[in-house]
This record gives structure tokens, C-alpha cells and sequence, in this order.
């Protein structure tokens, strides 16, 4: 049976890849529509293949980018954690915000994204994040606080596993 961070992290994974797939056909369209024969200037103020090139180039980043995030997520441990443990990359943590306990997986890349695992509702945190990079190096029971722009907020770590 897939642990939470096993189920999590084949969900992450799963996306990536897909996005990978859409991102590279795009690009593959953009660069192919970049160099067609409709896009020659017709004067110096026509800026159709200038834009076509614009946009190409900016689909090849993405594609590049999406591929750092797969290498990441390809290389993102998925340890056990023991309770005296402290937070880092890949663990699943608790965190407790106003009696209020939510799901985290620490991660490298994809935060903000909400999966379910087991029927708990985990937000992906990028432990570049300030949240993410607040609980680095905590355990079970550290108390730390983020500022805000309207108050300090006061969080506990629960567990991590």
C-alpha cells in the first residue's frame, strides 16, 4: 500500500508530466506557426513574426522549466520521518494555525497545489515559501510565528511523519 507521500507525490508527478506533454506540443505549434510563410512582414510596422517568435520562445522556457520541476519531484526523498525528527524536505507535516490542524508535504516545487490523500485534504508547500521555510529545521511542538502585512501569526507543529 502507497503512503500519503508516495500517493502525493505520484499525484505531483502525474501533473507535472501532463503539463509537460501539453507544454511541448505548444511549443512545437508555436515554433512551427514562428516560422510559417503567413508570418513574413508585410511592412515595418507588421510585427506578426516577431510576436510568433516572442511567443515560441516563451513556450521553449516553460517546456524547460516544467522539466526542472519533474527532475525535482523525480528526486524528492519520501523517508519515513520519526516524531523527534525536524522538518525538511518531504515530510508530510501538521501544522495548527488557530485550532485549526491542516496537512502540508514539504516540497522543493508545486506549492500551492491541494491534493487528497487518504481522504485528507494536503497542501504542497514549497520550503521556499515562508511558511515552508519557517517550519525547516522545527520538530513536534515548536511554536514559530510569520508576519504578516495585517498581524503575526502564531502556528504549531503537531506531527510529521
Amino acid at each position: 500500500m502507497q503512503t500519503d507521500k508516495e500517493t502525493i507525490l505520484a499525484s505531483l508527478l502525474t501533473r507535472v508530466r501532463s503539463d509537460l506533454q501539453q507544454a511541448s506540443l505548444a511549443a512545437m505549434e508555436a515554433s512551427t506557426g514562428a516560422k510559417d510563410e503567413s508570418m513574413k512582414s508585410d511592412g515595418k510596422y507588421d510585427t506578426r513574426g516577431i510576436e510568433a517568435g516572442y511567443l515560441a520562445s516563451a513556450q521553449l522556457r516553460r517546456v524547460e522549466e516544467l522539466k526542472l520541476e519533474l527532475q525535482m519531484l523525480e528526486e524528492l526523498p519520501t523517508r519515513q520521518f520519526a516524531e523527534t525528527d525536524e522538518v525538511a524536505l518531504g515530510a508530510l507535516v501538521e501544522i495548527k494555525h488557530k485550532g485549526q490542524t491542516r496537512h502540508y508535504f514539504m516540497c522543493s516545487t508545486a506549492g500551492g497545489t491541494i491534493l487528497e490523500a487518504n481522504g485528507k485534504a494536503v497542501l504542497v508547500i514549497s520550503v521556499f515559501s515562508p511558511l515552508g521555510d519557517a517550519a525547516l529545521g522545527l520538530k513536534a511542538g515548536d511554536v514559530f510565528e510569520l508576519e504578516t502585512p495585517t498581524e503575526k501569526r502564531e502556528y504549531e507543529i503537531v506531527r510529521l511523519s
